[in-house]
């Protein structure tokens, strides 16, 4: 029996955004996305603007989700490697 599962539907994604200007918008950007069903992380970078996402939505409900927390979307692309 297997115990360890993993959702192979997961997706790491980095989403690029242009306006998380603090700690406090990095952490907005965070909460937002973690209330969404089918996000399981959320690690928000603001002196990179950069998010990281593991999740099985597609990159639009990401989009969405990020430009209604009062965010511009600059792009989302797969995340590879540990560093993005």
């Amino acid at each position: 029996m297997n115990i360890l599962c993993y959702n192979e539907h997961i997706m790491k994604r980095v989403i690029e955004v242009e306006d998380l200007c603090c700690k406090r918008c990095a952490e907005r950007a965070e909460k937002k996305l973690l209330l969404l069903d089918g996000v399981s992380g959320a690690k928000a970078n603001f002196k990179k603007n950069i998010i990281f996402v593991e999740t099985e939505l597609p990159d639009a409900a990401l989009a969405a989700c990020i430009t209604d927390a009062g965010f511009t979307v600059k792009e989302i692309r797969e995340r590879k490697g540990i560093f993005g």
